[in-house]
C-alpha cells in the first residue's frame, strides 16, 4: 500500500481509503453543520393491530391513506420507518397466500402488526419514536365512521388526488342544485 500525500491509500484491490484523521465538519442529524453527532442507533418497535377485537375495521386502510400518503407523513415528520406486516398486509389475498412460505414474507404467518423503526443518533432517537409510536397508536383505535375526522380528511385528499372534490358553497345546502339558482338554466337535453 501507497500513501499519497492527501493521506489516501490505495489497497491490492485499487479501493481509495483515508488514512488517519482529517479535521471533518460534523452534522447533525437534522442536518444543521457544526452540531456534534452522537452515535447512530437503530431501535424497532412492534405494535399489534387489534383485528381479534375488530374484525371488521378497515386499518390499514387507515393507516395508509390515500395512495400511503398518511404514513408517507408519519414517516416524514418523524424520520422514523413505518412497515405494516402479517396477515393482511397484503392487499391480494391470493398474492399473499402465495407468497407466505417464500424468504421475506415469513411475517405473513404472523398476526398484523406494525414495526416503527428508527435509526438516529442516540440523542434524539427515543422522542422521535415515541412520537412515531403515539401517532400510530392513535390510528390503530378504532372510531365510529360517523365521527371519524380523520377518515374524512382522508376520503377528501382522495377527492382532491383524483380530482373529484365538489367544494360546498357556504350559501347553498349540499342537496339544493345549482341549477335551481336564477343565475343558471339547465340545458335542454330532449327535442
Amino acid at each position: 500500500m501507497v500513501a499519497d500525500s492527501e493521506g489516501e491509500v490505495a489497497t491490492e484491490h485499487g479501493y481509495l481509503q483515508r488514512m488517519g484523521s482529517s479535521p471533518a465538519l460534523a452534522v447533525g442529524w437534522n442536518g444543521t453543520p457544526g452540531v456534534a453527532m452522537s452515535p447512530f442507533v437503530k431501535k424497532v418497535v412492534r405494535l399489534d393491530v387489534p383485528v381479534d377485537k375488530f374484525p371488521n375495521y378497515n386499518f390499514v386502510g387507515r393507516l395508509l391513506g390515500p395512495r400511503g400518503n398518511s404514513l408517507k407523513r408519519v414517516e416524514v415528520t418523524t424520520h422514523c420507518r413505518v412497515y405494516i406486516r402479517g396477515r393482511g398486509s397484503v392487499k391480494d389475498s391470493a398474492k399473499e397466500e402465495m407468497l407466505r412460505d417464500k424468504p421475506g414474507y415469513e411475517h405473513l404467518n404472523e398476526q398484523l402488526h406494525v414495526l416503527v423503526e428508527a435509526e438516529l443518533p442516540a440523542d434524539v432517537i427515543d422522542v422521535q419514536l415515541n412520537r412515531a409510536v403515539a401517532i400510530v397508536e392513535e390510528l390503530l383505535q378504532p372510531v365510529d365512521e360517523s365521527a371519524d375526522f380523520y377518515k374524512k380528511q382522508q376520503l377528501r385528499e382522495l377527492a382532491m388526488l383524483n380530482g373529484t372534490l365538489r367544494e360546498e358553497s357556504p350559501h347553498m345546502s349540499p342537496n339544493v342544485s345549482p341549477f335551481n339558482s336564477t343565475g343558471m338554466k339547465r340545458a335542454k337535453t330532449g327535442l
